[in-house]
């Protein structure tokens, strides 16, 4: 069974719940407000309540917010970004934890995949500062908590995806001269979907992978590095 957590998206979440029942399989979605810390335990107890565990938990929430140089980004929109997107992660592993080291002890093996970003390594284009540090943040989070978790049977990993289009990121924070540029550096000459990183996500997730932990999966077509 799967649950979904959403903030604002509540049609995309309905949407997705059509698509389970379609395929047969069990489903759930959940709204809440994980800048908040008692919304993000009354999640991950709504979570386990329903699925009767956990054995994997999928980190992705988080957004730009705006694009602000750093004259632009004060202390508010600075704290704002960072809770988004990192604190949120630290609040939602911390709650699921002993699940998941429960899971890995009875069912051999829990897994946690953190989203961060190509800006987390690369930088980011112009007015990505206060994401881009905080999507490097996930990276070393990921790296130092594979270290804590992997004694008690949880793999923590991180995927970092380039240009994903047709995204509600791209779709608000990227324009199509920027899509365009940024595609033409692409040496496949296309940028990423949804499924690109789906697939990843389900294959750091898997137990198919289980000597796999404090990575980080690209999903750029070759762009970092470059």
């Amino acid at each position: 069974m799967t649950t979904i957590h959403y903030r604002s998206s509540a049609d995309a979440a309905r949407g997705l719940e059509a698509e389970a029942r379609a395929l047969n399989r069990r489903y759930a979605h959940i709204a809440a407000d994980l800048t908040q810390a008692p919304e993000c335990e009354r999640l991950v107890g709504e979570v386990v309540k329903s699925l009767g565990g956990l054995d994997v938990l999928m980190n992705n929430a988080g957004s730009l917010v705006a694009r602000r140089t750093l004259a632009e980004a004060d202390d508010a929109f600075w704290g704002n970004v960072m809770s988004l997107n990192v604190d949120s992660v630290r609040r939602v592993t911390r709650a699921t934890t002993p699940h998941l080291v429960a899971a890995a002890k009875t069912r051999g093996g829990a897994s946690i995949v953190n989203l961060s970003s190509l800006a987390g390594r690369k930088g980011g284009h112009a007015g990505s500062l206060v994401y881009s540090t905080a999507k490097g943040a996930i990276l070393k989070f990921t790296r130092a908590l594979a270290n804590e978790l992997g004694p008690q049977g949880v793999r923590v990993n991180a995927l970092a995806p380039g240009l994903i289009l047709s995204t509600s990121f791209h779709n608000t924070h990227t324009t199509p001269e920027s899509a365009k540029a940024t595609v033409a550096g692409i040496p496949l000459g296309r940028g990423g979907n949804a499924d690109d990183v789906a697939r990843a996500a389900v294959f750091l997730a898997s137990e198919y992978d289980g000597f796999i932990t404090g990575a980080t999966l690209d999903i750029n077509c070759g762009v970092y590095g470059s």
